[in-house]
């Protein structure tokens, strides 16, 4: 196998039939997906269905329940999603137009005229799937709706994402890699890890080792937080300088070829306070307390609750803040969620992130998240790096 993985094109019509036929148990006449460049990707369905990494302008696919997908695009995009995507037919959409620019050379459409085309009679559209629509402005949604006015609007996110849960091998070999990346941008940080040195110096190292690596990016920007920046649940990187006897809390999300994981550790640098060494080995029961149930068809917040009631017998379940059990993919925090409301299952080739999270404390905060793949039997660690890491 090669070292650096990828999805080979062969795939993605593979996805495309699985989406129509939920579509065709769903009695729908038409998926939209929509897809733009937020932080962190948002729910990535340009990406999952064609491969394609929006950047700047937003898309659209519409996806009929048999036949070929069509792309909708911004100008400024064609050409792009021609070649990175692998949806052929892109059109130009109006609405994805900016009011003050113009584009001569470019055939622009609207939605009534593209959708005519790719679909055939509007008024045969009844029921519609929406996927993305959390991140879709109002002006795009009444534009959609004034175009198809005798539909009926279906939230499909969490359809399409269920479609998208359990992975192929393809998948789980980019996953596998990531994982491998991940680990290189946590031996660097351990290799400029030391009292003087900025949290931002240690996240440039990071990514940098991550970019060689392969890294287009991170699902999530690099958190290397220390002291008492570490007590929130989230952090960014700051002209902080480690001190002597600090805690260092790393959560490390490289984005592979689309794919990403997450690997969380904290750093002890010198004597630390007991409290927090109690901490990171409560953490860590936690961890191994989830992994130990992980197989497929059981409730995932069954898991979950096992690592909080680790959490909680040490007298630290106040500071355990949010779901600890999700799923990775094309996002780094992918549905499904398998948090105390959640009755889904795990399966097998869903791969799994346990992060059990320590924050708000009088100490500050940690987290020890780890990756696994859920097998026929069980489950299977996606990395080996030790949960206690001291400098």
């Amino acid at each position: 196998m090669s070292t650096s993985p990828s999805i080979p094109p062969s795939e993605y019509p593979q996805r495309w039939q699985r989406v129509q036929a939920m579509m065709r148990e769903q009695n729908l006449d038409l998926l939209v997906a929509y897809a733009d460049d937020r932080a962190v990707f948002g729910p990535a369905h340009a990406r999952w269905l064609a491969n394609f990494p929006v950047h700047f302008e937003p898309v659209c696919i519409l996806m009929p329940p048999a036949g070929l997908p069509v792309m909708l695009v911004g100008p400024e995009s064609v050409e792009y999603a021609l070649l990175a995507g692998q949806i052929r037919d892109v059109r130009v959409l109006r609405e994805f137009t900016h009011p003050d620019e113009d584009y001569p050379y470019s055939t622009i459409q609207s939605l009534a005229e593209i959708a005519q085309e790719a679909v055939g009679n509007l008024s045969a559209l009844r029921r519609i799937g929406l996927a993305g629509g959390g991140l879709m402005n109002a002006e795009l949604m009444d534009a959609f709706r004034h175009t198809l006015p005798q539909a009926a609007w279906v939230d499909l996110e969490g359809a399409v994402c269920a479609v998208r849960a359990q992975k192929s091998p393809a998948e789980l070999a980019v996953i596998r890699y990531a994982y491998q990346i991940a680990e290189a941008g946590l031996q660097a940080a351990l290799d400029t890890i030391r009292p003087g040195v900025t949290e931002r110096a240690i996240a440039a190292e990071i990514d940098a080792a991550m970019r060689r690596m392969g890294s287009e990016g991170t699902g999530i920007d690099t958190i290397v937080a220390s002291g008492t920046n570490t007590r929130p649940i989230l952090a960014r990187s700051t002209f902080r300088a480690v001190e002597k006897d600090d805690l260092v809390l790393l959560t490390i999300a490289p984005r592979y070829e689309g794919y990403h994981a997450a690997i969380g550790r904290p750093v002890l640098v010198g004597n630390v306070d007991k409290h927090i060494v109690h901490a990171v080995e409560v953490a860590w029961e936690a961890q191994e307390a989830c992994f130990a149930l992980m197989r497929p068809d059981i409730e995932g917040r069954a898991v979950e609750a096992a690592g909080r009631r680790v959490v909680e017998a040490a007298g630290l379940g106040e500071f355990f803040l949010y779901s600890g059990v999700h799923s990775v993919g094309v996002i780094e925090f992918e549905p499904p969620i398998f948090g105390p409301s959640s009755a889904a299952l795990l399966k097998p080739s869903m791969v799994i992130s346990v992060d059990i999270p320590l924050f708000n404390t009088p100490w500050g905060g940690l987290r020890i998240e780890d990756g696994f793949l859920i097998t026929e039997t069980g489950a299977e660690r996606l990395h080996t790096t030790p949960y206690k890491l001291v400098k």
